[in-house]
C-alpha cells in the first residue's frame, strides 16, 4: 500500500488530519478471536494495521530481549524490566482484578449489556482501557459476541467471559467460563479447558516446542472425554496488536519451533462437539482496517472518535450507540461497505455443542523466565 493521509472534520468543523503510513494487510479470514495478526490456522479478527504498529512489534520484542543482559543483581525486578514489561505486568494485574469483579457480579439472567457496561466502567476505575470489547459468548458461541445497546440476551448456560486490558497499548488477555445452569452440568467441561491451560503454562519452564504445548492441551482435554477446538489458538502480543506473530495451537500440529522472548496468550477451548468453529452472524465488534473519507457526517464523527481512542484496536457497536445515538448502526454499515471498518462474525461450534474457554497471558524473558501476568 502507498502512503496516504485523510482529512476529517471534527464536531466543531475543525479539520483533523489523520495520517496513515504504509499499511500492511493481515489475514482477514478468522475463526479465533484474532484482532489482527496471522494466527496460522485461521484467526479471530484480521485486517490492516499501520506499518508503525508492525514496527512496534519488533520494538517490543527487542526491548524484552535487551533487558536481562543489562540487569543488575542489585536492582529490583521492576527496575530490571523495561517500561513495556512493566505495562504488560500492570495490565495483567488489572485484568486479574477485573476477572474477580466479573465473577462476583455476573448472575444468571443478568442482561449481557449490563455485564458489559459494568465491566468497562470497572476497567476505567483502574485507569486502563479495554484492549477489545468484552466477549460474552454463550453455549455453542465459542467467542466474539458483544451485546448491542438494545440487546435483551440474558446470561445463561455456559458463559465465556473474555477480557482484554491495555496500558499504553501493552495488553493482558484473559478469559474464564461460568456455569450458570442450576445443576452445574458444565462443571467438567470448564475444568477441562482450565486444566489444559494450567498444564500448558506449567511446561513452559521446560522450553517446549509449539507442538509440545498443543499436544499437552489436546491430551488433557481428550482424556476428560472432550475435544479441543482445533481452529482456535493462542497468540503472540505486541503494542496495540492483539495477534502479533506466532500462534500457539490447541492440538498437536507438528510445529517444532519454540517460543522466543516476548508476550503471549494461551487459550484452550474444550467442547462436547466436533471441535471446530465456523463464522456466524455479526459479533457487533468492529475495527478500522483502512482510513479514507466518507460523505456521512455521522460516519466521519464515528471514524474520528474511534481512531483517536482505539486506532486499530477493536470497538463495539454498543459503545458507538451510546456515544452517537440511533444513527450509529447505519453509519457503521456505511463504513463497512466502504471498506473502512471490518465487522467481525461470531465464532460458533460447528455441531452447536457447548464450548468452554480458559486463557492467561505470559511473558517469556530472554533468560527463559516465565511470568504469567494474569494469574
Amino acid at each position: 500500500m502507498t502512503c496516504e493521509s485523510l482529512t476529517l472534520r471534527n464536531n466543531k468543523n475543525n479539520k483533523v488530519k489523520l495520517e496513515l503510513r504504509e499499511t500492511v494487510r493481515f489475514h482477514t479470514k478468522m475463526t479465533e478471536k484474532s484482532y489482527g495478526g496471522n494466527n496460522g490456522v485461521r484467526e479471530h479478527i484480521g485486517g490492516k494495521i499501520t506499518k508503525t504498529s508492525s514496527k512496534s512489534i519488533a520494538k517490543s520484542k527487542q526491548s524484552l530481549k535487551s533487558q536481562s543482559s543489562s540487569s543488575s543483581p542489585n536492582t529490583t525486578d521492576d527496575k530490571e524490566q523495561s517500561k513495556e514489561l512493566q505495562d504488560y505486568k500492570r495490565a495483567g494485574e488489572i485484568a486479574k482484578k477485573i476477572t474477580e469483579y466479573a465473577k462476583l457480579i455476573i448472575k444468571p439472567d443478568m442482561l449481557l449489556v449490563e455485564i458489559a457496561q459494568k465491566i468497562e466502567k470497572e476497567i476505567e476505575k483502574h485507569n486502563a482501557q479495554p484492549a477489545f470489547p468484552v466477549n460474552l459468548s454463550i453455549n455453542d458461541i465459542a467467542a466474539h459476541y458483544h451485546p448491542t445497546l438494545e440487546d435483551e440476551t440474558k446470561a445463561h448456560g455456559l458463559l465465556k467471559v473474555d477480557i482484554g486490558i491495555h496500558i499504553n497499548g501493552f495488553i493482558a488477555d484473559t478469559a474464564f467460563s461460568l456455569d450458570l445452569t442450576p445443576d452445574k452440568k458444565y462443571k467438567e467441561l470448564i475444568k477441562a479447558s482450565e486444566d489444559a491451560l494450567n498444564e500448558a503454562l506449567n511446561i513452559l519452564d521446560e522450553n517446549p516446542t509449539l507442538n509440545d504445548i498443543g499436544n499437552t492441551i489436546q491430551q488433557i482435554i481428550q482424556r476428560k472425554g472432550f475435544s479441543p477446538l482445533i481452529n482456535l489458538c493462542g497468540h503472540e502480543l505486541a503494542q496495540n496488536t492483539i495477534h502479533a506473530g506466532i500462534t500457539i495451537p490447541n492440538y498437536a500440529n507438528n510445529n517444532n519451533n519454540k517460543i522466543n522472548p516476548g508476550a503471549y496468550a494461551i487459550e484452550p477451548f474444550a467442547t462436547t462437539g466436533q471441535g471446530k468453529v465456523y463464522e456466524g452472524p455479526s459479533s457487533n465488534i468492529y475495527a478500522i482496517t483502512h482510513l479514507k473519507n466518507t460523505r456521512s457526517p455521522t460516519a466521519r464523527k464515528i471514524l474520528e472518535y474511534v481512531w483517536e481512542k482505539n486506532k486499530t484496536l477493536p470497538f463495539s457497536l454498543r459503545e458507538i450507540q451510546e456515544k452517537f445515538g440511533n444513527m450509529s448502526r447505519l453509519a457503521l454499515k456505511e463504513l463497512e461497505q466502504a471498506g473502512i471498518v471490518h465487522n467481525y462474525p461470531q465464532l460458533i461450534e460447528i455441531s452447536h455443542n457447548p464450548v468452554s474457554q480458559a486463557e492467561h497471558t505470559f511473558i517469556k524473558t530472554p533468560d527463559g523466565k516465565i511470568i504469567v501476568t494474569t494469574r
